[in-house]
């Protein structure tokens, strides 16, 4: 046994001896005179465990409870920390076993002995039952030169911290969820309710051939034609549709701030900059797809910046020294005829290049008249369903929509198609209706005094047999669809001349 465990026995033999004497009926001078000796043996006792447990003071600062018990189980030190989280009092544990410890009823699910049996590290859950704490039990044995266990280091960690970060953990993984949730939520309403049917067959083949690739794509036509409803389609389609897709209406955001809504700055970047900066959106659609709408109202001194965006695929936020790197796919449209601007100077030549790898060009719907019946179809049962109505429309009216310009295009369209199921009380949607507010004559005035009452027949006879076989496929089925005979069906094609 090494001279500093002697000291320790020694002491705590005196102690034992002191206890004995203090509770025997000795003389008073004689218990006077062995306590006077217990508190400088005490003192010596203290000074020597500092010096001797050098580590006391590194101790005593650390988080975790320590407790050290000697080769029989007999408690030497305990640090500030085990003290704290105990609630123990030093009196009570120092000179004693951690038998008489729990047999007192102050703790529960200690491994001091058990290390001491089976000579190897133990971990368990213990409970400080004067204040009801849990507490992480991990207990190590230290050998003499002989193998023999000489002292026992326990380390308690409170677990009721571990368990409030539990909590907070679990909050955040909560928050995070709903958040995500929220995100696909916002994502999905960033897409339009798209309506396939509101493009010509030409244009979705090359929506579906290109949607895969992030090849950059540049949509022109005029306001209403469906542009975004074609970036949507390639988003949905292609394989960042799981990613953040990001719009960006150039002509809404004055161009002093869009180049830093674009590319966002850091804090103090400028006055009145928030102090943490703010991420653009280029950064916040990264890895995913940015739509660059009405790309034809960015002003030159920023088409020179995104030109260089485009090229090194990085930005840099506005007072920041840090290049930020892009995996981004990039769409662009504009209602403008940009080579047209281009010779006007409004807009760079090499960026209409750098965006006009595929270019899609969207009809105005006055030259796809023939999609103006299903579009209305699909616009009415939109509408109807959204709002509890069943309306209808008649044929007529169809005759109406086709015949109209259409401005607006497919967006004035359906505008005009949802007002009127909104408006409608008697569930048709009726001809004069429609010429009422879209400011046309109706059916009884002038421009169809022009017409005989058989021209207005053909034509609506023409339009109801070209959209039924265009829908069934065959003669055979439209012919049983219009209550006529094959013969006669065919009769009235040659008739109305419908191929």
């Amino acid at each position: 046994m090494g001279d500093e465990q002697k000291i320790i026995s020694l002491f705590k033999e005196f102690k034992d001896i002191q206890k004995i004497i203090e509770d025997a009926d000795i003389d008073v001078g004689i218990k006077k005179y062995v306590n006077e000796k217990y508190d400088k043996i005490n003192e010596i006792y203290t000074d020597f465990i500092d010096n001797y447990l050098d580590f006391k003071e590194i101790s005593d600062n650390l988080y975790d409870g320590i407790y050290i018990a000697d080769g029989t189980g007999k408690t030497i030190f305990v640090n500030k920390a085990y003290l704290r989280n105990t609630e123990i009092p030093m009196g009570k544990l120092i000179g004693r076993t951690v038998k008489e410890i729990t047999e007192e009823g102050l703790y529960k699910g200690a491994v001091t002995m058990e290390v001491l049996e089976r000579k190897e590290p133990v971990n368990s859950l213990g409970k400080i039952l004067g204040n009801n704490k849990e507490v992480l039990v991990s207990g190590s044995p230290i050998f003499d030169e002989e193998g023999n266990v000489k002292l026992v280091v326990i380390n308690n960690r409170d677990i009721s911290d571990l368990k409030e970060l539990e909590k907070i953990n679990a909050k955040l993984n909560k928050d995070k969820k709903r958040a995500y949730e929220e995100i696909n939520y916002l994502r999905k309403q960033q897409i339009s309710n798209h309506i396939v049917g509101d493009q010509t067959n030409e244009t979705m083949e090359l929506v579906n051939t290109i949607s895969p690739t992030d090849v950059t794509v540049l949509i022109t036509g005029e306001s209403g034609t469906g542009k975004e409803v074609v970036a949507d389609e390639i988003y949905h389609r292609s394989k960042r549709n799981n990613k953040p897709f990001i719009k960006v209406n150039c002509a809404a955001i004055p161009g002093e701030l869009l180049e830093a809504e674009l590319f966002g700055y850091e804090g103090g970047a400028f006055t009145d900059a928030r102090k943490a900066g703010k991420i653009g959106l280029f950064e916040l659609a990264n890895e995913g797809t940015i739509l660059l709408d009405e790309i034809g109202e960015m002003q030159l001194s920023l088409q020179s910046k995104l030109l260089r965006v485009l090229q090194t695929k990085e930005i840099r936020r506005i007072g920041g020294n840090k290049s930020i790197m892009l995996d981004i796919r990039v769409i662009a449209s504009t209602n403008k005829d940009l080579q047209e601007e281009i010779r006007k100077g409004t807009f760079r030549e090499d960026l209409y290049y750098r965006l006009n790898v595929v270019p899609i060009s969207i009809k105005p719907l006055r030259e796809r008249k023939e999609m103006i019946p299903d579009l209305t179809k699909e616009f009415l049962d939109k509408y109807n369903k959204k709002y509890g109505k069943d309306a209808i429309i008649q044929e007529e009216a169809i005759y109406l929509l086709t015949e109209y310009k259409w401005p607006g295009n497919i967006r004035e369209l359906e505008n005009l198609i949802e007002r009127m199921v909104v408006i409608n009380n008697d569930g048709i949607i009726k001809y004069n209706s429609i010429a009422s507010i879209l400011e046309l004559e109706s059916i009884e005035d002038s421009e169809y005094d022009t017409r005989t009452l058989k021209d207005i027949v053909e034509r609506l006879e023409r339009d109801v047999i070209t959209r039924t076989i265009k829908k069934y496929g065959s003669v055979n089925k439209s012919a049983a669809v219009l209550g006529l005979s094959q013969p006669a069906l065919w009769k009235k094609c040659k008739k109305l001349n419908i191929e």
